[in-house]
């Protein structure tokens, strides 16, 4: 198996993980209650950190469009990559999400994030939520991959403190196949665009903020 075959199965089988325990924790907490609004910001948190000792190595860990597409942005990664990779995190998000179905209520949406304040808000929410996240990826980052325990504890924290924060308003998605995969299996499409909006305009702006924060090349 060629290494770039590799990066793939790498992101279908983290894209599935972290739509089985970040979105299985919102339907643990429907069956039960016994999660709560912070355990599931927890859950995706550290699901994140997880993934990113496991696969980063791999793939990058990108586990995100909208992160695979900042990064290309950016031009830490090549385009010819870049479709295969989005190919193999929607794949990944559907199985995840299909896993649960025989664990869900009936018409569960999944985990699907749904507008609690208005689309507008929502879209705002995402793409803030997204710049930041995004920014944080780009500076901890090794070119266009999410590796190492410092890597991954700091991206694990900031999902969890802006899943902690934004999901009461949005479902602080940050991740375009995080939305459409529940949202697609379950249904439950509606405001979808939302999630695919505003993730990757957040992503791009944050690579013109890194930009900025970056220090101009020393003269020869």
């Amino acid at each position: 198996m060629s290494a770039f075959t590799r990066a793939l199965f790498a992101e279908v089988l983290g894209t599935a993980g972290l739509l089985l325990f970040g979105t299985g924790a919102i339907v643990v907490d429907d069956l039960t209650s016994a999660i709560g609004h912070g355990g599931v910001s927890l859950a995706f948190g550290l699901i994140v950190l997880i993934l990113i000792q496991a696969f980063g190595p791999v793939s990058g860990a990108h586990l995100n469009p909208a992160v695979t597409v900042a990064f290309w942005v950016a031009g830490r990664f090549e385009g010819r990559q870049v479709l295969p990779y989005v190919a193999a995190q929607v794949l990944g998000g559907l199985l995840g999400s299909a896993l649960l179905l025989p664990l869900a209520p009936a018409g569960s949406a999944l985990g699907a994030t749904l507008p609690s304040h208005g689309v507008g808000v929502a879209l705002g929410v995402e793409i803030g939520l997204t710049f930041w996240l995004m920014l944080v990826v780009l500076q901890v980052a090794y070119g266009s991959h999410e590796q190492g325990l410092l890597a991954g504890i700091t991206i694990g924290a900031t999902v969890a403190l802006e899943a902690l924060v934004g999901g009461p308003l949005s479902g602080a998605s940050m991740n375009p196949i995080r939305s459409l995969a529940p949202a697609l299996v379950s249904g439950h499409l509606a405001s979808a665009w939302v999630y695919v909006v505003g993730p990757v305009a957040g992503a791009l702006l944050a690579v013109g903020a890194d930009k900025l924060l970056r220090p101009a090349p020393t003269p020869l």
